[in-house]
């Protein structure tokens, strides 16, 4: 699967689960550590679970190995990592805190 599938995988299993404000990144001329961010917000932690397992089957389903989970619902947060795609879930609170939509504004948003 190439880098672009994985990407509307990632927003489709998202989306599937109410995902809010769902924003795709490309990093890609700004670091090494991936190309893409995925960032979403739950409503709750239940919902940021959810979220996560609803990704993680989808890319199961492809053979798209996740190399590493990071966080915890029940810490407001997760990070899924597909090598060149991170997957950064958030409550709202939580969201707010890191500011990630900040600090990479200067990233190429993709629709």
């Amino acid at each position: 699967m190439d880098i672009k599938e994985k990407v509307e995988v990632i927003k489709a299993a998202l989306i599937d689960k109410k995902a809010a404000d769902i924003n795709i990144l490309d990093i890609s001329e700004m670091t090494t550590i991936a190309e893409y961010f995925v960032i979403a917000s739950g409503g709750s932690r239940l919902q940021i679970e959810a979220l996560c397992d609803s990704v993680e089957e989808e890319m199961y389903k492809r053979n798209e190995p996740l190399k590493n989970r990071e966080g915890r619902a029940d810490g407001g947060w997760i990070l899924l990592d597909y090598d060149d795609v991170i997957v950064h879930l958030f409550t709202e609170e939580m969201r707010e805190f890191y500011d990630l939509d900040h600090t990479w504004r200067d990233a190429i948003k993709v629709e």
